[in-house]
C-alpha cells in the first residue's frame, strides 16, 4: 500500500509531491487503511482493488488533516511542525484539494459505483462534520449527544467507510456489509473518544502534540462536558469561560477538575462500550488471523496513549 502512496503522490507541480510526502512521510498510524486490509482479509478478498482502495481513504484522511491543522491554526502533529506551519497556509489548503482529487481519480479504478457512492457519501459527511464542528467552537453548552454527532460524523465515518468498502471488494451480503460498516463506526468513535481523552491526560513526547490544543481552540469535547456535569458552580463557570475564550491559560487548573470529577473515568468507558460494539459485530464473520486481529484492534484502543 505504501508503494501505491508513492507512486500516486507522483505530480509535474514539485511543491505538491514534497508537501504530500512531508505529511506522509511523517508516520501516523495508517489505521484506516489497515482496517480495510485486515476486514478484506477477514473476507478472504484479494482483489488487486484492495491496495488501491486502502490508498485512497489514507488520502481522504491526509487530505483532512492538512485542512483541519490550517483551521485549527495547529503548529504540531506527530512530533514535528505541521505542514501549515512548514509551508504555509495556502499552499497545505490547495495540496490538500489535490489529495482529494488524486482519491477520487484512484477510486474509478475500481469500476465499481457502490464503491463510488460510499466514498463520495463519506468524503461528503466529514466535510459537513467539521463545518458542525466549526460552528460548535467556543459553545460551551454543548450535549454529549451532539458531540457524539459530530464526531461520528468528522471522524468515525472514514473508519465505517474503510471497512464497509472491504465487504463490497468481497461481494459480500447486505448483512455482512452492515456489520463491517458497524465495527469500523464504533472503533472509530472509541478512536476518538480517547484522542479527546488524551487531550487532558496525555504525554507530549507520546502523543506528538501539544497539551491542551483542543481547549485552546475552544473545543468542547467529553472530558469537559462530564467534568461540567459533575464540578461545583464555580469551576463549571471556570470551565465556560476558558472554552468560551479560547486560550490555555487555566488549563493546569482544568486538567484538575477533570480528574477530581471522574470525567476521565466515564470518557474512558464510554469509549471502551463502543469498542465492545466493534467487537460484538464481529461476531458473524468466520474465525481466523484477521478476525482476531480486529478483535485485538478494539481491545488495545482503550490502551493507546498517542
Amino acid at each position: 500500500m505504501d508503494a501505491v502512496i508513492e507512486q500516486r503522490l507522483a505530480s509535474d507541480v514539485p511543491l505538491v509531491g514534497q508537501i504530500s510526502r512531508y505529511i506522509v512521510a511523517a508516520g501516523g498510524k495508517r489505521l484506516r487503511p489497515a482496517l480495510l486490509l485486515l476486514m478484506c482479509g477477514a473476507l478472504a478478498c484479494r482483489s488487486e482493488q484492495r491496495l488501491n482502495l486502502a490508498a485512497v481513504v489514507e488520502f481522504i484522511h491526509t487530505a483532512t488533516l492538512l485542512h483541519d491543522d490550517v483551521v485549527d491554526e495547529s503548529t504540531l502533529r506527530r512530533g514535528r511542525p505541521t505542514a501549515n506551519e512548514a509551508f504555509g497556509n495556502p499552499a497545505s489548503v490547495l495540496v490538500g484539494d489535490f489529495l482529494y482529487s488524486r482519491a477520487f481519480q484512484m477510486m474509478v479504478l475500481a469500476q465499481n459505483m457502490r464503491v463510488m457512492e460510499v466514498l463520495s457519501e463519506a468524503t461528503n459527511v466529514i466535510a459537513e462534520g467539521e463545518v458542525q464542528q466549526l460552528m460548535n467552537m467556543h459553545d460551551a453548552s454543548l450535549s454529549e449527544a451532539d458531540y457524539i454527532h459530530v464526531i461520528r460524523s468528522k471522524t468515525a465515518k472514514l473508519f465505517e467507510a474503510s471497512a464497509r468498502l472491504a465487504a463490497i471488494l468481497a461481494g459480500s451480503d447486505a448483512a455482512t456489509e452492515a456489520a463491517c460498516a458497524e465495527y469500523g463506526q464504533a472503533l472509530g468513535t472509541a478512536f476518538q473518544v480517547i484522542d479527546d481523552a488524551l487531550d487532558y491526560d496525555g504525554d507530549v513526547a507520546e502523543m506528538g502534540k501539544n497539551l491542551g490544543d483542543d481547549l485552546r481552540e475552544g473545543k468542547v469535547t467529553l472530558p469537559l462536558i462530564v467534568a461540567m456535569e459533575r464540578c461545583s458552580p464555580a469551576e463549571r463557570e471556570l470551565i465556560r469561560s476558558a472554552i468560551e475564550e479560547g486560550g490555555a491559560d487555566q488549563l493546569d487548573a482544568i486538567v484538575a477538575i477533570v480528574g477530581q470529577t471522574g470525567a476521565l473515568q466515564i470518557t474512558h468507558e464510554r469509549a471502551s462500550q463502543e469498542a465492545q460494539r466493534a467487537i460484538a459485530a464481529l461476531a458473524g464473520l468466520p474465525d481466523s488471523a484477521y478476525r482476531r486481529a480486529l478483535n485485538d484492534l478494539a481491545a488495545q484502543l482503550l490502551q493507546r496513549r498517542s
